[in-house]
């Protein structure tokens, strides 16, 4: 959440040539709804189901895929990403990440909670980002973050 990762992704698969996959949207247009929506009427619960569902779905040969930041902590969704795509992690300070998603609205697991416990939640999924196959510093300016991004997926 706040790592860049929709936006990076849809730059790497611009510049490659490839499908653009953001698993956050594929589940709004299953649910017809929006995903701050899902998490209001039908619970979070709700989403992950969703998530799980739709996520092989999104990992089709050859895309480029965003996953939403909880979407890899369910140890049979993370099975299923890391068998089948190259795994990138985004690594952005929690400084940056609060910068960035403190005043949006549409973000579920940040409405109404402090500082202090979106950096727990944080730190909770943090091992798991750091088991992907590769780390990139995204606190930096986004065409670099893409560039180096795009080299890790097309070697």
């Amino acid at each position: 959440m706040g790592s860049g990762k929709s936006t990076v992704g849809a730059m790497v698969a611009d510049r490659a040539g490839a499908p653009f996959h953001d698993l956050d949207r594929m589940i709004e247009a299953e649910a017809g709804m929006p995903v701050q929506e899902i998490f209001a009427g039908e619970g979070e619960a709700r989403f992950r189901d969703l998530e799980r569902r739709l996520l092989p779905e999104a990992l089709t040969q050859g895309a480029v895929v965003a996953l939403g930041g909880g979407a890899v902590i369910d140890d049979t969704s993370w099975h299923v990403v890391a068998s089948r795509a190259v795994t990138v992690y985004l690594e952005v300070a929690f400084s940056t990440i609060w910068a960035r998603i403190n005043d949006l609205g549409g973000r579920p697991l940040v409405a109404g909670r402090s500082r202090e416990e979106v950096a727990s939640l944080f730190e909770r999924r943090r091992p798991r980002y750091m088991e992907a196959a590769y780390r990139v510093d995204g606190d930096r300016p986004i065409e670099a973050v893409a560039g180096e991004v795009l080299q890790l997926w097309s070697a």
